[in-house]
């Protein structure tokens, strides 16, 4: 195992910067995530630690070398796609030890370290079946276990579940954790999946347009946000943002009607401001600010409302069952402790430290 130190990195294609100037620590043994939009240039990082794209500018070191201009096969990483990249003509076994035999290994050695793939994998009834006799959750379990026999010191994964049904890439992601957990590798995850980054993640790295927005724990992120875009990308349903302005201690928006803030931050007076608010955060109070339910969702186990406040829509989630419907009017309110102000220009927190 290795801790992996991305040092001031940028990458250009031709005149084009993609990533600009990023720094990411990653302790040993640590899971961390990196998540954003498509074309943030979070796979295009990953391709830089693996090798397998130059480095325009800055350093990564793996462990105490710095790894540059080390050829991937020599920078001791291992790597799982999004697709599979099994050999069709192979077996299972075949597939999980063809890295050591390329390196010439005994076969004791690559029978052995594919038998204890195979254990941890629970693939140990299928090592003589072939790809196409696989579902798709067999197949990247193959994929991963080719990449424990390398016992690496860093594990790569390249959005490794977008292929799979949405029940099978639940169980697949705590596979994957429980793996992590088992063998302590550090591993470097890219998704642009939110809700895998926020239950896998040791540390979360939000990236945009080629920059990191925000990097740490997935609560401290969910709970404090440095921007709205954080904010916005970091929780399902996302955050709601309400224009107005603050005014005499609390939040005025369009029409008169006044949410609740916290103590604001030395020097913030009132001023125009985006007022956000989580959807699980909306409370139903005789006090609060009338809103129209436009749309009513149930899910279940919680539902899940849309409706117009201050002639703006926001999304309200509640765990109670409640008859609401469509045209009918309630008193939504909200807790200033979990609330969030953000400025109306930057849109960076007013209150982030």
């Amino acid at each position: 195992m290795a801790s992996v130190d991305i040092r001031d990195v940028r990458k250009a294609f031709g005149s084009t910067p993609i990533i600009h100037g990023v720094s990411v620590p990653i302790t040993d043994g640590e899971f961390v995530v990196l998540v954003g939009p498509s074309g943030c240039g979070k796979s295009t990082l990953l391709r830089m630690i693996a090798g397998l794209e130059n480095i325009t500018g800055g350093e990564i070191a793996i462990g105490d070398r710095v790894v540059n201009d080390v050829p991937p096969k020599e920078r001791d990483i291992a790597m799982v796609f999004q697709n599979y990249a099994l050999y069709p003509h192979m077996t299972v076994a075949d597939n999980m030890g063809f890295s050591l035999k390329l390196r010439k290994a005994a076969k004791s050695e690559i029978d052995l370290k594919v038998k204890r793939a195979a254990e941890i994998l629970n693939l140990g009834a299928l090592l003589e079946r072939y790809p196409r006799q696989l579902s798709g959750g067999q197949r990247q379990r193959v994929a991963m276990g080719r990449a424990i026999v390398r016992d690496p010191q860093v594990f790569l994964f390249d959005e490794p579940l977008s292929n799979l049904d949405a029940k099978l890439r639940v169980a697949m992601r705590t596979e994957i954790k429980e793996l992590h957990q088992r063998l302590k590798t550090t591993t470097v995850y890219v998704t642009h999946d939110q809700i895998e980054a926020m239950t896998m993640a040791d540390k979360i790295v939000v990236m945009h347009d080629g920059i990191v927005e925000q990097m740490g724990a997935p609560l401290d992120l969910y709970d404090n946000p440095r921007n709205m875009f954080v904010a916005g990308f970091i929780g399902s349903p996302a955050m709601n943002f309400l224009r107005g302005k603050i005014e005499g201690g609390s939040f005025v928006l369009q029409g008169g009607a006044r949410l609740p803030i916290g103590k604001l931050p030395a020097g913030i007076g009132d001023r125009p401001a985006v007022y956000g608010i989580r959807p699980e955060h909306f409370l139903l109070d005789e006090a609060g600010a009338e809103a129209e339910i436009v749309v009513v969702e149930p899910t279940g186990s919680e539902i899940q409302v849309v409706a117009k406040l201050g002639g703006q829509d926001v999304t309200a989630v509640f765990r109670e069952r409640h008859d609401f419907k469509p045209g009918d009017r309630v008193k939504l309110g909200t807790d200033p402790r979990v609330t969030h102000l953000f400025d109306a220009d930057s849109g960076q927190s007013l209150s982030f430290s």
